[in-house]
């Protein structure tokens, strides 16, 4: 038996199927390596320490936008060569430059979500 939540209730649906993010405003799937090579946990706690502070080590005279990181997986150190992560923030990721949040560190976008 369907309970609230599952239907109409007195006329009222109260739910709506819709293309969209419960995540927070913006949220950015990405794929991080380093150059095709294993990722070690130094290498992913830098790419972290990049991305959630913005730091940019390409442009010197720039800032990147910083994320709040939400999820990382999955992640075997040494051994992943592409970990996906999901980032929470109102900017977009740098994936112009290569070394831009770590060294030798690459940021592709899978998808974006947005309310």
């Amino acid at each position: 038996m369907a309970g609230p939540g599952f239907g109409a209730i007195a006329g009222v649906d109260n739910y709506n199927v819709t293309s969209g993010n419960g995540l927070g405003g913006v949220t950015h799937i990405v794929e991080v390596g380093v150059g095709g090579g294993a990722i070690s946990q130094a290498q992913l706690e830098g790419i972290v320490n990049g991305i959630t502070t913005g730091a940019s080590l390409v442009n010197s005279n720039a800032q990147s936008d910083a994320f709040t990181v939400a999820a990382i997986g999955p992640f075997t150190a040494g051994v992943t060569t592409a970990a996906k992560m999901a980032l929470q923030g109102t900017g977009t990721p740098n994936t112009a430059d290569a070394g831009e949040y770590f060294a030798a560190a690459t940021v592709a976008i899978d998808v974006t979500f947005t309310d």
